[in-house]
């Protein structure tokens, strides 16, 4: 088998899969925002799967296509048409229904994270703070009620809350909008400070047609905004920018606290490539712009911060969070006190795990970081009692990421003069 040969079994392989993912979807889903995403999105990784069947036939016959339609990137392209863009079109005009807040998941059109963001940046223009005090409700709380983000991701709710009302400008301000807006310049920034890279068909396999990606892009998109920034800062540190490096990462933590191990990750990496005197700019520029994002809100209702940020992710909040997806810590905490505790300590195991595979192979580019962070995630969504399997597009993301950085550092070594580790970065070790 040559190896265009195997690239295509292997895409389509790939394709099929997503077009199982997306076919049994548009049938058994809860969410109708699923539904229609499901429908639209097997047209999508159907024509992937036909486009790759004929280059393998033509391949086979001698014959292989040429020009436009020889190129794998058909496949993609038609999967960021029918499973990305048109899905999210339709699904911002069907939400002018204002159905958002009915307990019918039947009938939502975005998932709740995209109103719960939006309602925060109104309640944070009027209040001062994105957190609402759950216990003064006059009612009992709902789980809508909450707000577990940090409070910059507050921002991409504040174009519905400035300047949402009519149906037109309420289409244009949906929060979607704002999130696959934010991925993209961090995808265009990134590239631009890798020098723009070759991508391999398969770094955008992983991280844009993966239908986790796809769906996430439709339905909701808050985690394709935060990973994207999280990418963006790993370009910033490996391409010296130590300090701005920070300040990205700590938008993305004040955004979810989810990707906060990738602070040490960063800051190895800068310590191994840079020295010390550039771990302490970015560790310098993390902290300070972290706590000048937290404070302010944080001062006007301390319970509220702690209860929405901190408590209810944990699940020991006021009412449980209802993230119950059927991975191995949620299977194991199901089990009772013992259960829970197992989960934990597996999390703490795999924790010292990578913090010992940090120091003895300490990551000296941004392939070897994003390798780091996508297991360092993994493990904690995998591992963590309440989690959800949609939060799986970080470590999908990173890799495809990852694969995208590796082209680049190979083009790098491959021109004379270009590629020499700093003194800091020639005697670690890579993996």
């Amino acid at each position: 088998m040559t190896k265009d040969s195997r690239q295509l079994t292997i895409d389509l392989v790939f394709y099929a899969g997503c077009l199982i993912f997306a076919g049994i979807n548009t049938a058994v889903a809860e969410f109708y925002g699923y539904r229609v995403w499901a429908n639209f999105a097997v047209a999508g990784y159907g024509l992937a799967v036909v486009h790759t069947s004929w280059l393998m036939i033509a391949g086979r016959r001698g014959k292989p296509l040429s020009g436009a339609l020889g190129s794998r990137w058909i496949g993609i392209g038609a999967i960021g048409l029918f499973a990305m863009i048109l899905p999210l079109g339709m699904l911002v005009i069907r939400r002018l229904t204002g159905v958002d807040w009915l307990i019918t998941p039947n009938s939502w059109a975005a998932q709740p994270e995209v109103w719960v963001i939006e309602r925060s940046a109104k309640l944070l223009l009027e209040n001062g703070t994105p957190y609402v005090d759950v216990t003064a409700l006059g009612r009992a709380a709902e789980v809508n009620d909450y707000t577990p983000y940090g409070p910059v991701m507050t921002v991409f709710g504040l174009p519905r809350a400035l300047f949402g009302g009519g149906p037109v400008a309420n289409a244009l301000t949906d929060a979607r909008w704002m999130f696959a807006l934010a991925a993209v310049a961090c995808v265009l920034l990134t590239l631009r400070l890798l020098k723009w890279p070759k991508i391999p068909v398969s770094a955008a396999q992983l991280a844009l047609a993966c239908p986790l990606t796809a769906l996430t892009w439709a339905v909701a998109g808050p985690d394709l905004a935060i990973v994207g920034l999280l990418v963006l800062s790993v370009a910033l540190a490996t391409t010296g920018r130590a300090i701005l490096s920070g300040l990205v990462l700590a938008l993305v933590i004040s955004a979810k606290l989810i990707v906060a191990p990738a602070a040490v990750v960063l800051g190895v990496l800068l310590l191994t490539r840079r020295g010390p005197r550039a771990l302490g700019g970015y560790a310098a520029a993390l902290v300070v712009t972290t706590v000048v994002l937290h404070v302010p809100v944080y001062l006007v209702d301390p319970k509220a911060f702690i209860e929405h940020v901190f408590r209810f992710p944990l699940g020991m909040g006021v009412i449980k969070s209802p993230a119950a997806s059927p991975l191995p810590g949620r299977l194991i905490a199901s089990l009772g006190p013992v259960g829970t505790a197992v989960s934990f300590a597996l999390l703490g195991i795999a924790a010292v795990a990578i913090l010992v595979w940090l120091v003895r192979r300490p990551p000296v580019t941004g392939s070897d970081a994003l390798l780091r962070i996508a297991a360092g995630l993994g493990a904690l969504i995998l591992l963590t009692p309440a989690t959800r399997y949609g939060y799986l597009v970080y470590p999908l993301v990173l890799l495809g990421a990852r694969l995208a950085f590796a082209s680049s550092e190979s083009r790098e070594t491959a021109v004379p003069g270009k590629g020499t580790a700093p003194p800091a970065q020639q005697s670690a070790t890579s993996s």
